[in-house]
């Protein structure tokens, strides 16, 4: 099955050589075509250049996207979109004054999230991760990370990476799975974080492995939580099983988190709503990407990731989602990208390395998704007519996608 897309009035992300990510003044450059043409054959990119370079005109179906754009597809490199219900309440509780703190030590935030998957059937709990899942996806979401984290104990891990795994099996898009069992602290071992760390290690880690689950293991660092030699613990305990260390560090202090999680080989280090100069110097010259998640610091109003310093650093940065029930009950990449010009003052070039390219490396998938390439998945979405690519994060509470494609194959909105 060959299709050809022409009269594109600007292919965006063009990129003729694989590149896995773009850091520092280059995410300042957005390469693309205007009056393009796209060709997809199957599942992949074959070719694209200028109308006026199209010789074979011939394809079993050709598209006319005058006056569109096209986007390589989001890649969300940071979610918990498989939970159960919802945490609206805590939202009313943050609005009348209670901190995120507060309702997590009332046995709200993590440990509420928790309970519901406990009481919700592995079935259940799919079907309203899969509807989840193609609500993204019309958003313009074309790979994503999910996170367990939400279970607390060997049955509930399992269930949720379960679950992630019949995602990946019944969808289309490239999908990752995280291990986050050293989420928080179980109701049943709060006063014992010991026996907890020795359940994760000896008990979830290697079931998690033999029933092959995960691909990344994940803690979260901070005060309250998993200190840093707790992090040291898990991340070098999930590598023993082949398990790629991905990390929450400075969402609300920082306290030397980063350089641990770099010292371990993290493929991202996410959050860093708080960042030191040490921090900075920390991250340079690895291979850690930085991530970004703007709607949890809009959702409860915390700082944002400060993304001039970490750009103008030299470093690159990802943009992803956060999606969950209690602190970014979105998924929508696009406000994401629209918050991070607004709130943190990217450029919309750097905004959209961020959403794609970056996103792509944070997940692993730079080979496959992440921009216009020959050989990519041909994972890509239409936008409707509109004026230029700024117009993605400038009319930002307008949906300005109209067709998504993924592995060549339009899907239904």
């Amino acid at each position: 099955m060959t299709q050809l897309f022409i009269n594109i009035k600007e292919l965006i992300q063009v990129r003729e050589t694989e590149v896995e990510k773009v850091s520092g003044k280059e995410m300042g450059i957005l390469p693309t075509l205007k009056n393009a043409y796209l060709r997809v054959e199957d599942d992949l990119i074959v070719d694209f250049g200028l109308m006026e370079t199209l010789q074979n005109k011939t394809a079993d179906e050709t598209i006319d996207c005058r006056g569109k754009m096209i986007f390589p597809s989001w890649c969300d490199s940071h979610t918990h979109l498989v939970y159960a219900g919802n945490r609206a309440q805590e939202f009313v509780d943050r609005i009348q004054g209670l901190s995120y703190e507060e309702i997590a030590n009332n046995g709200g935030g993590i440990l509420n999230s928790a309970k519901k998957i406990h009481q919700i059937s592995e079935n259940e709990l799919y079907q309203q991760s899969a509807h989840r899942l193609q609500e993204v996806i019309a958003l313009g979401t074309g790979a994503i990370e999910i996170k367990s984290g939400y279970g607390l104990t060997v049955a509930g891990e399992l269930k949720m990476l379960r679950v992630i795994k019949k995602l990946k099996e019944n969808f289309d898009t490239p999908i990752k799975a995280t291990f986050l069992g050293a989420h928080a602290l179980p109701s049943a071992y709060k006063n014992n974080k010991e026996a907890y760390l020795e359940l994760i290690i000896e008990e979830m880690l290697p079931k998690i492995a033999a029933e092959n689950l995960a691909d990344f293991i994940d803690i979260f660092c901070e005060i309250g939580y998993f200190d840093v030699e707790d992090t040291a613990r898990i991340l070098g305990a999930g590598k023993k099983y082949g398990l790629i260390p991905k990390v929450h560090v400075n969402q609300f202090n920082a306290f030397g988190g980063i350089a641990v999680s770099v010292a371990h080989q993290a493929l991202s280090v996410d959050h860093l709503e708080e960042l030191t100069q040490e921090d900075i110097h920390a991250l340079k010259g690895t291979n850690t990407m930085s991530v970004a998640l703007p709607a949890c610091s809009f959702f409860l109003s915390i700082p944002y990731t400060p993304a001039r310093r970490i750009i103008d650093a030299g470093l690159p940065l990802a943009l992803a989602s956060d999606y969950n029930p209690g602190s970014a009950p979105t998924g929508n990449m696009n406000f994401v990208m629209a918050t991070a010009c607004i709130k943190m003052k990217m450029t919309p070039e750097e905004a959209i390395n961020a959403a794609t390219i970056n996103g792509a490396f944070a997940m692993h998938l730079s080979h496959k998704v992440g921009s216009i390439t020959r050989g990519k998945l041909a994972n890509f979405f239409i936008t409707k007519t509109i004026a230029s690519y700024h117009y993605l994060p400038y009319h930002f509470g307008d949906n300005l996608i109209e067709t998504v494609y993924l592995r060549g194959k339009k899907i239904s909105l």
